[in-house]
């Protein structure tokens, strides 16, 4: 049973301006979706859209896994009127209806996870429902325009524990067998399943106000999720950790970085008590792949702009957990990594939002040892072990 999945993205948003593309927790807004998607039991994910700088990004980002692809969204479906009904229509006829099961996510939410997705997909596959969506149980009590009660009665108001709620749709994840929808051209019909999330993701991203809620959630579960072990592998950004962030460029181009020579001295060190370096850096910079060459760190990734989503997909090719990584970043584009993995490390003169997230904030700044300081910390906590 082929399981397609569609994210469709317009270029333009009215509520918050360039919504898709702006970044939570250092990444753009669909790709959490996205990166969830690619690890789930679908078999393909598509981003439909007609913006030409996404379907560029997924092109160079997601060049790791052929399970991620791009196609451009007609003008006339990508409208603020259009639905997305008319989107996924468009997109079926697109790929000549090649699927069993169509799943459509939305990208407006952010917390949906991989266990999510295939929770959906296992109503049609193994329960064999015709389509399938997510819904939160709201324990709120809800009325009508008129002033009265939807849901509970005034006069024998139940406790939260006694009371079985109200399940609403989330938005997040729907998905149909093609048999369903070529009849319906609705995203869900026929004889429907339901999957419950959590209510907080029930938050939509509207405002401001839902972005930072949702980017805090994000944030606190990523945390909640850590799970500390021995340390086996030291994962670093570049520019601002390696070096102080400066670079001198020439009308010829980038000239020089500073790097410290005790860095690279902790990193050997670290090597020989069985910690493996790897270094993941936005930058696609000939300086730092020789400098990288000359420190012999094998595991050199440039020009990765989702670092978080390569991660998972390191993690995931040599069967190691998030617990046993180790990260040492500065910017907003280690946000999420920061807060995912076992243990966090930012240079003294780190970004401030770094600095409260990561789980520990060097004494040392970027270029002035920091990064010998983390690998002396690291050789200590793996004594334990």
């Amino acid at each position: 049973m082929k399981k397609t999945a569609i994210i469709p993205l317009r270029k333009d948003s009215k509520g918050i301006l360039g919504k898709n593309k702006k970044k939570m927790l250092g990444r753009p807004l669909f790709s959490w979706v996205l990166t969830e998607a690619v690890f789930s039991h679908l078999d393909e994910v598509y981003v439909f859209t007609d913006d030409i700088e996404i379907i560029d990004y997924i092109n160079k980002e997601y060049h790791w896994t052929t399970k991620v692809k791009a196609l451009l969204r007609s003008a006339e479906n990508a409208t603020d009127t259009a639905s997305t009904e008319s989107a996924m229509v468009e997109f079926a006829a697109q790929i000549n209806y090649d699927f069993d099961v169509l799943c459509l996510l939305q990208a407006t939410s952010p917390l949906t996870t991989a266990s999510d997705i295939n929770a959906v997909l296992a109503k049609i596959e193994n329960e064999k429902y015709d389509s399938a969506l997510t819904v939160v149980n709201t324990h709120r009590f809800s009325w009508n325009a008129d002033g009265t009660p939807q849901n509970y009665d005034v006069f024998n108001r139940p406790r939260r524990q006694d009371f079985e709620g109200l399940l609403i749709e989330n938005g997040a994840v729907y998905a149909t067998t093609k048999a369903a929808f070529v009849n319906s051209k609705n995203r869900v019909s026929a004889k429907i399943g339901l999957v419950q999330m959590p209510e907080n993701t029930l938050v939509e991203i509207d405002s401001m106000t839902d972005w930072k809620i949702a980017e805090e959630l994000l944030a606190s579960r990523l945390k909640k999720s850590k799970k500390h072990q021995r340390i086996g592998y030291l994962v670093l950004d570049v520019d601002g950790v390696f070096t102080n962030g400066q670079v001198f460029f020439s009308a010829e181009g980038e000239l020089a970085k500073a790097f410290d020579m005790r860095d690279g001295m902790g990193l050997e060190i670290l090597r020989q008590h069985q910690v493996e370096v790897v270094v993941i850096t936005s930058e696609n910079s000939p300086l730092v792949a020789q400098r990288m060459k000359k420190l012999q760190i094998e595991h050199t990734f440039l020009g990765v702009k989702d670092k978080y989503a390569f991660l998972q997909h390191f993690t995931q090719t040599r069967n190691i957990s998030f617990g046993a990584l180790a990260y040492i970043g500065d910017d907003v584009n280690d946000w999420a990594n920061i807060c995912a993995v076992g243990w966090s490390f930012t240079p003294a003169n780190a970004t401030e939002i770094i600095k409260q997230h990561a789980d520990c904030v060097l004494t040392k700044p970027s270029a002035e040892g920091a990064i010998r300081e983390a690998c002396e910390w690291i050789m200590k906590y793996n004594e334990r072990y």
